[in-house]
């Protein structure tokens, strides 16, 4: 059954939401990188320094996923603007409401999103 008008609204009032809190994440962790960049210095211990470099690469790590959710977001609400959200991008069949409550900016059933991740499509 296709999404109500109001349906789609309130997910993409979710998504604007959530990319906007991701967004404040991005700059916080880039603002923390750049500052522990900026603080070392010479008299660091090097185990501390070590300590540092874990948390900095870290903290790249979890910016680069939250990047990739910014385009999965992104990629959703240009779904609700061509009118086929709730619709997946590779089996052409409806995703499931549960699964778009779970997981907005799904642009693939469960199904087609396991088999795109073995490598299968």
């Amino acid at each position: 059954m296709a999404l109500k008008k109001s349906e789609i609204e309130a997910f993409r009032k979710r998504l604007i939401e959530m990319k906007k809190q991701l967004g404040f994440s991005l700059k916080a962790v880039s603002d923390d990188v750049k500052t522990s960049e900026e603080s070392k210095g010479y008299s660091q211990h090097q185990a501390d320094e070590g300590t540092d470099d874990f948390g900095q690469r870290i903290s790249i790590e979890v910016s680069t996923k939250e990047q990739g959710m910014i385009r999965q977001i992104d990629r959703a609400l240009e779904k609700m603007d061509e009118g086929t959200y709730g619709v997946c991008d590779l089996s052409g069949e409806e995703i499931p409401i549960k699964r778009l409550d779970a997981v907005p900016y799904a642009t693939m059933t469960v199904a087609a999103q396991e088999k795109f991740e073995k490598g299968l499509l």
